[in-house]
């Protein structure tokens, strides 16, 4: 195993990385440097201030779940500005966005108070500048933004610009510019990457000896293995592996990973089970998407591990195994189920809708002897996970154990339910395994309401993994001060 702790960059070893890069690609660059605010200081001086316009943050360093409080002060009152935040991923592509404020009458712009009057978000929106970021003009089409390296921070630049602009943000000059780190690991807290007889994944523990409540984390059908939201958890107190168990080099083939017996996942519960740094037995599951229904399989068809609780994101109880074999829906054989949009992305939350009357082709919801929290997005364009919600709710209820399950529903809000302020992304590319081929895939969902679910419904995965991992605790949710 590999160990690696939570760590960033200082500001000036990101700017110099970012003039390094942008040099590269022949762009201009706008932020902090001596000679910057020296060529336009004649654009500050118009204005009868003893001081120049300042953005303050608290904190300027923070967990990606924490708000940000930010104002700009030294401002003309009523002044009109533009406030732009931005930031550069993991594959070179920009990401921005962008609102219009006035100051008061003493000429200060509180973010968390104030009124944006168009932009990219509308409305007193304290985090509108993180999630309702979009790909810069000009950039790749089809992108999510996902931290591959989580031990190093985003680095988003926040800058306030003179008027309401929309656009030509890179030949203005910023009257003030703050550069936000927000990270996904929390000081102190570890990670280990783990390779223990088939398991493939990584490893998060919180800071100290332990032992911990645990989260066994599995993403969706995009495969790879994906750590931030396990970094995030572990930020929070709960020891987290992230399992990667389809479409990782490590990983073997399929059958392998998903037998009839389900032995892998078995693995893999018992190999985080037995870490001496977890809690024994104090387990959950979390899953999103195909996870949601890896989770539901495990709890209901492995007599030998009991989690504590599930928490299940956009996905269904419709059966993914048959006669020993994987059977995941063929795109190929559904095509007749699948809708095309205008601009060519795929709905994909018909191919296994309506659910068949055979329930050998169901999860069998009502053997599920823990508590569970079902979350789904009323506008899921992938898969059809809120009409799912509503069928385990009747099972449950009808089996006599509704009392065990917690269901979240949001309006206008897709799939793709991530840690709060997230960028809503409404479609993007996605690879099919199966036939190993990248598609444009619709998610669904509107911008605000999206961000409003992600922030809600992480607030309440915390609380509802509080009360049935660590009930003896009052205050499982840790804030961590970076």
């Amino acid at each position: 195993m590999r160990e690696r702790r939570g760590s960033g960059l200082s500001v000036q070893e990101f700017c110099a990385s970012l003039t390094e890069q942008h040099l590269k690609q022949g762009r201009d660059l706008h932020i902090f440097s001596c000679g910057h605010f020296k060529k336009n200081l004649g654009a500050m001086k118009r204005y009868n201030h003893s001081v120049a316009p300042i953005i303050r943050a608290e904190p300027t360093r923070g967990l990606i779940d924490e708000q940000v409080q930010l104002e700009v002060v030294h401002l003309v009152p009523s002044q009109r500005v533009t406030l732009q935040s931005k930031l550069l991923s993991e594959d070179a592509d920009w990401w921005e966005a962008y609102g219009h404020y006035a100051s008061d009458s003493e000429g200060i712009v509180r973010v968390t108070r104030d009124q944006s009057h168009g932009g990219t978000y509308m409305g007193q929106e304290p985090m509108g500048l993180i999630w309702s970021m979009k790909l810069a003009p000009g950039s790749r089409p089809g992108k999510r933004l996902r931290k591959k390296d989580v031990t190093i921070p985003y680095l988003v630049i926040v800058s306030v610009y003179d008027g309401w602009i929309s656009n030509t943000f890179d030949k203005r000059a910023a009257l003030a510019s703050v550069v936000l780190e927000r990270f996904y690991m929390a000081p102190g807290t570890t990670r280990l990457e783990l390779q223990e007889g088939r398991t493939i994944g990584t490893m998060f523990f919180p800071p100290g000896p332990g032992p911990f409540p645990a989260v066994l984390d599995m993403w969706g059908g995009g495969g790879g293995l994906v750590e931030y939201r396990a970094a995030l958890l572990a930020s929070r107190g709960f020891a987290t592996l992230a399992l990667a168990y389809l479409g990782h080099k490590e990983v073997p083939p399929s059958l392998q990973s998903f037998d009839p017996k389900l032995s892998y996942f078995e693995e893999a519960f018992n190999t985080l089970n037995n870490h001496p740094k977890v809690s024994n037995d104090n387990i959950a599951i979390l899953g999103l998407s195909l996870g949601f229904t890896l989770a539901l399989m495990m709890a209901v068809e492995l007599p030998n591990i009991h989690p504590k609780c599930l928490v299940c994101i956009s996905g269904s109880h419709y059966h993914l195994l048959g006669q020993g074999k994987t059977d995941l829906p063929d795109f190929q054989l559904h095509s007749d189920k699948i809708i095309m949009t205008e601009d060519g992305a795929m709905i994909w939350r018909n191919i296994i809708f309506p659910f068949p009357d055979d329930q050998k082709f169901m999860v069998q919801v009502d053997k599920v002897q823990c508590p569970m929290m079902l979350i789904s997005g009323q506008d899921d364009q992938n898969w059809p996970a809120p009409e799912s919600a509503i069928e385990i709710q009747k099972i449950m209820k009808a089996a006599g154990k509704g009392h065990l399950l917690t269901s979240l529903s949001y309006p206008q809000t897709g799939h793709l339910i991530e840690p709060p302020y997230s960028p809503h992304v409404r479609e993007s590319n996605f690879k099919v395994h199966s036939v190993n081929k990248t598609v444009n895939v619709l998610w669904g969902g509107e911008t605000k309401p999206h961000a409003d679910a992600q922030e809600d419904s992480w607030k309440r995965v915390l609380a509802f993994l509080g009360k049935h991992l660590v009930p003896q605790h009052s205050a499982t949710i840790v804030q961590a001060k970076l």
